[in-house]
């Protein structure tokens, strides 16, 4: 068998415990696999004397992460401490002293991934990140090699197991949306502070990493338009049930005229579709290419456990990389050919649920500003008497820039009490 990989941790929180303890349980699985043992030496913590349920030595742990990027002992670094800074600065400094990096930090990625692939490009070392986007299961790695030969056309993924499980709630058992958080937060699903992840910023980041593998083409947290679903009401669910269709907060990465189109928003999918059956806290990514046709890639997208074992993927493939004498360094994206286009121009069909006035002509105004717009109405339901009632309509597809002014002018008659739901409608099996 070949040298011993030393590896330094940056974080030993739920991941970072659990990939030491992964390294350590399955040693001699790993040893065969990637052709040499691979020993944890050093772990950077932020508190020293807090006790912790890994194997190692007390000395082993320090509170500088640039000391451990630094330190002659360790040959590989696996950031799992999460966040821009220090370990922004530690990956930067391990670069420089000539070690390549796993990391499961998509924020970091989606916010100074260019930064980080252009130095570890220059320094000759690798940047491994299979376990930034969907923790245990494997999208990165087919991206970027198994599926290479192809044109990625699209791809559409729950990607977010917090407002997955949410929803499911909601779903299946008519929870309203805060009391599905509060369950959620209680088995550790949710943060204290969920809002990046019920706002959308957690599924963006992912969406961005997901979309500058996917269309060669760098792409930032920052541009992707996002919505989250904080707002979705009980009517919205128990609407979209009874027309064949369930919620999910999705991102959608497409490859369409005059560019590429990457977003984050809840959607209504035909319960038949792929990915309507994805529930509680689980994700799934469904990739479709212009010539192997859809791929669907489910699994727990998050957890210490899954996300650990992606972590030690990629350090297998480092190990394998150094006995063979052969760099693998997933190169960062070529030159860019296609650019991001605004949101404002895609089609798309659209739900809205609208409050208003229990009287005639009501639906002859509505129906007056869609044509004025050259917005389609596919169909449409009446619901409800006196204060309680509602139109619900679905759309034929139209574009973004159509739709919101639809929705700015429905908002200046005055039988219409409030536009409460906008939701757009994704078609059918890919």
């Amino acid at each position: 068998m070949g040298n011993t990989l030393r590896v330094g941790v940056l974080g030993c929180g739920n991941v970072g415990a659990a990939v030491i303890r992964l390294l350590h349980d399955h040693a001699e699985d790993i040893e065969r696999r990637a052709g040499g043992p691979i020993e944890v030496t050093r772990v950077a913590v932020r508190e020293r004397s807090r006790a912790r349920d890994v194997s190692l030595p007390s000395g082993a742990f320090v509170d500088d992460p640039v000391a451990v990027a630094e330190a002659p002992d360790v040959d590989v670094v696996v950031e799992v401490m999460g966040g821009i800074e220090p370990a922004r600065t530690a990956i930067l400094r391990a670069f420089e002293r000539g070690k390549s990096v796993v990391t499961a930090n998509k924020e970091l990625l989606a916010t100074r991934g260019t930064e980080l692939f252009e130095a570890a490009a220059a320094a000759g070392v690798d940047l491994l990140y299979e376990a930034s986007v969907g923790g245990g299961i494997p999208l990165v790695r087919p991206l970027r090699e198994s599926l290479a030969g192809d044109r990625i056309i699209r791809f559409t993924g729950i990607v977010n197991g917090t407002t997955n499980y949410i929803l499911t709630r909601m779903t299946e058992d008519g929870s309203s949306f805060p009391d599905a958080l509060a369950e959620a937060q209680r088995l550790g699903y949710a943060e204290r502070d969920p809002t990046a992840d019920v706002e959308g910023v957690d599924a963006a980041a992912k969406a961005a990493i997901l979309a500058t593998i996917a269309f060669d083409l760098p792409v930032m947290v920052d541009d992707v338009p996002r919505e989250g679903i904080s707002w979705i009401g009980p009517e919205d669910i128990a609407f979209a049930g009874r027309l064949g269709y369930v919620i999910k907060l999705v991102a959608i990465g497409e490859a369409v005229e005059g560019g590429v189109s990457v977003r984050v928003h809840p959607v209504m999918l035909p319960k038949e579709h792929p990915l309507a059956s994805v529930r509680e806290s689980f994700n799934a990514v469904l990739i479709e290419g212009e010539k192997v046709g859809p791929v669907m890639l489910y699994g727990r997208g998050a957890g210490g456990d899954p996300t650990a074992v992606s972590v030690v993927g990629d350090l297998i493939e480092l190990a394998r990389a150094e006995a063979a004498l052969r760099a693998t360094m997933i190169p960062p994206p070529g030159r860019a050919t296609r650019s991001l286009v605004s949101l404002e121009g895609l089609p798309a069909q659209y739900y809205i649920l609208m409050r208003v006035a229990d009287r005639p002509g009501v639906l002859a105004a509505i129906a007056l500003v869609f044509t004025e717009h050259l917005v389609s109405i596919k169909s449409v339901w009446q619901e409800g008497h006196g204060d309680e009632a509602q139109i619900v309509l679905i759309t034929h597809r139209a574009a973004e820039r159509a739709l919101q002014a639809c929705v700015r002018d429905l908002g200046l008659i005055d039988t219409v009490e409030a536009v409460a739901s906008v939701i757009r409608v994704e078609a059918g099996q890919p």
